[in-house]
């Protein structure tokens, strides 16, 4: 899995570390990247807004590019991220051939406070399927904001994690914790990929 980072976290943020961590853990191998804006913020310390969409997307390739001469052709290829880079993912996805699934971990449907403006118009293009896990309480997209919306998401796998927020914290009353919520994420991921082309090149270590 090639994994992106989101729009103001960089690809070592506790949520990607845990989350790479349990890929691993769950027979995913993955690597991690930083769009040029990020690379930049690391080298001066300065933040930055994330780069326009065809510098992000043309990132992508070259990343994607570069993987797939590594692994080679038989390896199952996935690409994914959290918020914006599994946004982009999903756009590259839908532009390029090669890709065998998507994943959006806290996917952004919609900027917070504007659910009237998705960004869904380029599922019907995905070349492949896509698995998006999101919290219940994600302020850029909840349950019942789905209502209504089934031929958008025709072919996107959905998978709610209970009570997680847009980092998939939960409720402090709720009787999980972040770790475990990110896990199980982890673990749908898992499923997901199985039923993707080239299965038989993944890991089956459990």
């Amino acid at each position: 899995m090639i994994f992106a980072h989101g729009a103001g976290a960089p690809a070592d943020s506790p949520f990607m570390n845990i989350l790479a961590a349990e890929l691993e853990a769950n027979g995913i191998p993955n690597v991690r990247f930083e769009f040029p804006y990020m690379q930049k913020r690391r080298q001066d310390g300065r933040k930055r807004p994330p780069d326009r969409q065809p510098r992000l997307l043309e990132c992508f390739a070259e990343v994607v590019e570069q993987v797939r001469q590594d692994v080679g052709d038989e390896c199952a290829l996935i690409v994914g991220g959290k918020s914006m880079g599994g946004r982009m993912a999903s756009l590259f996805a839908s532009e390029c051939a090669g890709i065998d699934g998507v994943v959006g971990f806290g996917y952004p449907f919609h900027a917070p406070g504007k659910p009237d403006n998705w960004r869904t118009g380029h599922f019907a293009s995905l070349r492949c399927p896509m698995l998006i896990v999101q919290g219940t309480r994600d302020p850029f997209g909840k349950p019942d904001e789905m209502v209504g919306r089934e031929s958008e998401l025709e072919g996107v796998s959905l998978h709610w994690l209970e009570g997680g927020n847009h980092d998939f914290q939960p409720l402090a009353r709720q009787n999980t914790s972040q770790e475990a919520l990110i896990a199980e994420a982890a673990r749908q991921t898992r499923v997901f990929v199985e039923t993707c082309p080239k299965p038989q090149a993944l890991s089956t270590n459990e």
